[in-house]
């Protein structure tokens, strides 16, 4: 199939373009100028790393911050930056830079990478995105690099805010700390904690929901989209946050030997990342049984569309909790906020959800017959990889090779999209109708 074929089908050229950066970075990550012992990488375990990076997801079968060399973590984090902004974007503004103007086929191309509803306005959106990136990435940097400057020295200090700011703002999960122990070290320092927190909601709310709220203050309006995406993150941060400080505080391996302090922001941290960073301060193999299945919940419903997260995202789980009400109450469609959600967007929702489940059951199904781990630890895995999370109960760098493939594909249908994977394997066919109707009995 010739290039310019592909483009005209812009979920399979998005597909394809992101397997060969995942491609890219598994060779750069395999070979020895990557490692700090400056031998090669195992092939798989390079590749899974950079698939993992490009799909900000977290999950690592090697500790970032011990096994890769300066230039490996450099490596990972451009495809970490690369896979939360989308390729078209940075290739959208280099693009303007150079004074390029951008054809309508690379503004479809955009509009889909970056989860958008119209090609109008999607070059200015771009620009925005860029200059929203910048700041909070930038402010990020500056404010953890305060912090690890105090404990890594000056150059080692600037680099790890730079890292863990883009790693935050982008949902990735990837941390520098070594051991495999994430911020651990950190859970009771007030300004690491929420500066990673509001790095990570306004990455996982979506560019367009930060794009209205900055002209807010012309408009005085939100859309439904950014109402509903809004309210429901809310609900799901503080919800989770007293759930979690319930079902752990007794917990001799996690919130029972904090201080007060220290239990409340652990909480609020534990239910923020699971929507889809992947950073933790306390170690998730020993979370309660009702912790992790809440956490598998959480990792499920993920970020909001456009954002940098995965999962099905806060406005799907909201439309199909919303039908799900109407329906019981003998009411046709979704009204929100005092809107009519679309029928065609009900369908989708539909769509995403028994999708994603599938996925998910036949990943888990798969891992059972092959890994050795029980069955919560094989489902946390599994949900935490199609959320793009991060997130393990410690299994991952044990997996055998065939369970690393299976979790690298379902980290990439989740960062991709369920409906970009199904869109791309799709063939289109004329619609029947005037087809008579039956009735089938279900329930």
């Amino acid at each position: 199939m010739k290039l310019n074929n592909i483009r005209k089908e812009p979920a399979r050229f998005i597909i394809l373009t992101f397997l060969l950066i995942i491609i890219i970075g598994g060779i750069l990550l395999s070979l020895p100028i990557s490692s700090k012992s400056g031998k090669f990488t195992n092939p798989i375990d390079a590749l899974f790393t950079a698939n993992s990076a490009t799909c900000v997801t977290g999950l690592v079968v090697v500790d970032t911050g011990t096994h890769y060399s300066f230039f490996g973590q450099i490596v990972i984090l451009i495809l970490i930056q690369i896979g939360g902004l989308s390729y078209m974007t940075i290739f959208t503004f280099l693009a303007l830079l150079l004074g390029r103007k951008i054809p309508l086929l690379d503004r479809i191309i955009l509009k889909e990478s970056i989860n958008f509803f119209s090609v109008g306005g999607i070059i200015k959106l771009a620009r925005r995105i860029l200059f929203i990136v910048l700041i909070f990435e930038g402010v990020g940097a500056v404010i953890l690099a305060s912090v690890f400057v105090k404990d890594y020295g000056i150059l080692t200090g600037l680099f790890y805010g730079i890292f863990h700011s883009v790693s935050a703002f982008c949902n990735a999960g990837f941390d520098l700390l070594g051991n495999f122990s994430s911020f651990s070290a950190y859970r009771g320092n007030i300004l690491l904690n929420i500066t990673v927190i509001l790095l990570i909601i306004t990455g996982g709310i979506g560019f367009g929901v930060i794009s209205e709220i900055i002209d807010f203050h012309k408009s005085k309006k939100l859309s439904l989209h950014t109402k509903l995406v809004l309210t429901v993150t809310a609900i799901l941060i503080v919800s989770g946050t007293v759930l979690i400080f319930l079902f752990e505080s007794n917990n001799l391996s996690t919130l029972k030997p904090l201080t007060i302090k220290e239990k409340i922001l652990t909480s609020i941290f534990q239910a923020v990342t699971p929507r889809t960073a992947g950073f933790n301060t306390i170690n998730i193999g020993y979370l309660n049984l009702s912790t992790l299945i809440l956490l598998i919940l959480f990792m499920f419903i993920g970020a909001s569309p456009g954002g940098t997260g995965g999962g099905i995202k806060t406005s799907t789980f909201a439309i199909i909790l919303m039908n799900i009400k109407n329906t019981i109450k003998g009411r046709e469609g979704v009204t929100i906020y005092d809107r009519c959600v679309d029928s065609s967007t009900v369908k989708k929702s539909y769509l995403i959800f028994t999708a994603s489940i599938f996925l998910i059951f036949l990943s888990t199904f798969l891992l059972s017959i092959t890994e050795k781990f029980g069955l919560i630890n094989i489902l946390f895995e599994v949900t935490s990889a199609f959320g793009t999370v991060g997130l393990s109960t410690g299994i991952t760098p044990y997996l055998s090779p065939f369970g690393k493939i299976i979790i690298m594909f379902t980290m990439f249908v989740g960062r991709v999209g369920i409906l970009s994977i199904l869109t791309s394997i799709s063939v289109k066919k004329p619609q029947r109708t005037y087809l008579p109707e039956d009735k089938v009995m279900v329930g």
